[in-house]
């Protein structure tokens, strides 16, 4: 498939290296396996890698004053998003609004794993309970 969604000649580019940075490291164990910060590679989003092996466990109910966008990579999840309930699985993404308070919990059976994209170059968040 060909793809033309912009003319090239239209975008200048900024002067930004290339950049990358350790997202998480694949042999640590526990829920939150690691955060890149998008000051680190000089881009517009943070990145951070959770999972957990346990049904019904998740990150306590937050709120943050930017987007974040989950994408689950291993396993099925409940998000609840304000008063919207969304189940996922493998391959499937999530929206969470800035300002709406969030959280999600594994369904199991076996891992959950979600790379969570914080769109704000750090992440900043207020738990609710």
């Amino acid at each position: 498939m060909t793809r033309r969604d912009f003319d090239p000649e239209t975008v200048t580019p900024d002067g930004r290296p290339a950049a990358k940075g350790m997202v998480f490291d694949p042999e640590k164990q526990g829920a939150w396996r690691g955060s890149l910060f998008g000051e680190v590679i000089n881009g517009p989003v943070t990145v951070l890698a959770y999972g957990n092996d346990t049904p019904g466990q998740g990150p306590k109910l937050h709120v943050h004053p930017y987007d974040e966008t989950f994408v689950v990579i291993a396993g099925r999840a409940r998000f609840f998003v304000g008063d919207d309930v969304i189940e996922a699985g493998v391959g499937e993404a999530v929206l969470g609004p800035a300002g709406v308070p969030h959280r999600f919990e594994n369904l199991g059976p076996g891992r959950l794993q979600t790379i969570d994209i914080h769109h704000s170059t750090r992440w900043i968040q207020t738990d609710l309970d």
